[in-house]
């Protein structure tokens, strides 16, 4: 039996013996960690169990139109019910929830489903953890079709929009034929493909709007286009009503520069902390990890993000300085190759 099948069959006996069941992803959680989440909420609720997922309902943006997000437990009244398993998913560490759902991370017993690269395997009584895997998404459809658990449009729906958003709409190369074989069989539950790519790509509220443009003349590029960055201060947010989840592609500004290796954007929700959030994106074999661990943060090879406790301008300082320390130790690799490996 492979290692996989061991730890499915040992998170359907800690489902098959749970009453009550939340499930949890990260703080404003993507397509992915919603989409799972959703899924999953569906999938293992029945006759004699509850499963509910739980999140801040007023973070989900444009991902609100998702059929099963009206049955999504709001997490200020998570924490006055009462459950007997927590599920993870997208989210390797109880740090990375939201604050009222860690006290059932501390408690409960957990699983956790997820694929980034940082995860370090400690959390959860069971972690089904692939860094190879597409999203959580994907690894919760191979769940269901290891256990024959039977999947709807709202599942497939739910599914669909993590596989396409953490896959750049399966451009990405952590696109695998296992991530298509996924897709394929989805789509025979009545995807509607062409509604959910129109809602999330294809249409911007004007508040969005209104943030990239503020994003865009914000724009630095440097170490020869090697470098760009975009950022957004927390007068941006409250200057336009804007939201984190109206900020969502906002990093995809930096990316496109031509040239562009490291895509970076550095922005301040309003809130009352002086912290300032930063995602990273990057190409070919320069890894974001590296640069997101400096914060203490982390996430995939080319996509990763972390929160800096510092304001816009020190942040700022920091990461240019991190990102050069980066390419400088990037290019002393390169340089340690030995010229018989690249002459003729």
């Amino acid at each position: 039996m492979s290692q996989d099948a061991e730890k499915y069959i040992a998170a359907k006996r800690m489902i098959d013996g749970a009453k009550r069941i939340i499930i949890s992803g990260h703080l404003s959680p993507d397509g992915d960690s919603l989409g799972s989440m959703i899924a999953l909420a569906k999938m293992l609720s029945g006759p004699e169990r509850e499963a509910v997922a739980s999140a801040d309902v007023n973070s989900l943006g444009k991902l609100a139109f998702l059929d099963g997000v009206e049955k999504i437990l709001p997490v200020r009244k998570a924490k006055h019910q009462k459950f007997d398993l927590m599920i993870a998913v997208d989210c390797g560490g109880a740090d990375r929830m939201p604050p009222e759902l860690r006290p059932f991370a501390e408690k409960l017993p957990k699983i956790c489903i997820d694929h980034h690269v940082t995860n370090d395997g400690t959390f959860g009584d069971v972690q089904i953890v692939d860094p190879s895997a597409s999203s959580a998404g994907e690894i919760v459809w191979r769940f269901a079709k290891f256990h024959g658990y039977k999947l709807d449009r709202e599942i497939a729906e739910a599914l669909w929009v993590a596989l396409v958003t953490d896959t750049g709409r399966f451009a990405y190369d952590s696109t695998r034929a296992a991530t298509l074989r996924a897709a394929g069989d989805l789509l025979r539950h009545g995807v509607r493909t062409s509604l959910i790519n129109d809602i999330i790509y294809g249409t911007f509220a004007r508040r969005a709007i209104e943030l990239k443009k503020r994003a865009w003349r914000s724009l630095k590029i440097w170490k020869n286009r090697k470098v760009a960055e975009v950022s957004l201060t927390r007068d941006d947010f409250r200057a336009v009503r804007g939201t984190k989840a109206d900020a969502e592609d906002i990093i995809e500004i930096p990316r496109s520069v031509l040239k562009n290796e490291i895509a970076i954007f550095l922005y301040q929700i309003p809130d009352r902390t002086k912290e300032t959030r930063l995602s990273i994106r990057t190409r070919g074999d320069l890894d974001a990890t590296v640069i997101a661990a400096k914060f203490g943060g982390g996430g995939h090879r080319n996509a990763a993000g972390c929160t800096i406790k510092a304001n816009m301008p020190t942040a700022k300082r920091r990461v240019r300085a991190a990102i050069k320390e980066f390419l400088k130790a990037q290019c002393k690799k390169t340089m340690r190759i030995p010229l018989s490996e690249v002459l003729p």
